[in-house]
């Protein structure tokens, strides 16, 4: 199993963190529970996967660095520092299994809701050679995150990734 990967947007890093054990896309929220305007993209990993889309969205050579994300939870104030440390923590510890939330910058969130429709295809083309996978789903990806951004655009919000496994 590998690790899945929730876009979603939030006011801010408190409510982002909020209940952090659960997954960010729910058709149904429990009582008690935040509900998010999320986006599941499985496998979409912000380092390299969204680095790859934001390198075409932006005519720019492509480079792990394009988003350079702000790690939330598990709380980084809180890692372990040492070999040592990080062999005495529990098997379940998040630092160990997860889950982890990321903050991501706001040029990305400009970059992505700035995508226009006529952008679509050709992004889901160039994106699915680099990948290797079907452009219209990966089309379909985009257009998901690119609404999202400009929902999280529109509201004054960020864009987090809630990631497991």
């Amino acid at each position: 199993m590998g690790i899945f990967y929730e876009y979603f947007r939030a006011a801010n890093r408190q409510v982002a963190v909020e209940k952090p054990d659960h997954s960010r896309v729910v058709a149904k929220p429990l009582p008690g529970f935040p509900a998010f305007d999320a986006v599941e993209s499985k496998w979409f990993n912000p380092c390299d996967s969204l680095s790859k889309l934001i390198a075409l969205i932006r005519n720019v050579p492509y480079s792990m660095d394009l988003v350079p994300t702000v790690e939330l939870y598990p709380p980084p104030e809180n890692a372990p520092k040492t070999d040592q440390e990080l062999a005495a923590l529990p098997e379940d510890s998040p630092y160990l299994v997860g889950p982890g939330i990321e903050e991501l910058p706001v040029d990305v969130r400009d970059s992505l809701a700035d995508v226009t429709d006529a952008e679509l295809v050709e992004l889901g083309e160039r994106w699915a050679a680099e990948e290797g996978g079907d452009p219209e789903s990966y089309s379909a990806l985009v257009a998901e995150l690119r609404d999202l951004a400009r929902r999280a655009r529109d509201e004054g919000q960020l864009l987090y990734c809630w990631n497991f496994g």
